[in-house]
């Protein structure tokens, strides 16, 4: 179970990628559209980070 968390973190960081293109893509057209999807890049890369750091003490824990 422990390598499909692992492997789930980078959906994250591919969602991260996602939000962050299409932010510069809508920055033209709606401004206020491109900063929800910069916020919400922001949240999925602190997920990323904030799910790592769970995991690995999880796993430190059951050693």
């Amino acid at each position: 179970m422990s390598k499909f968390f692992k492997y789930f973190e980078y959906a994250y960081l591919i969602f991260a990628v996602v939000f962050i293109a299409t932010g510069i893509y809508e920055y033209e057209v709606t401004p206020n559209r491109s900063y929800l999807m910069f916020a919400m890049a922001a949240v999925a890369i602190f997920m990323f980070f904030f799910k790592r750091r769970f995991r690995r003490r999880f796993e430190d824990r059951n050693k």
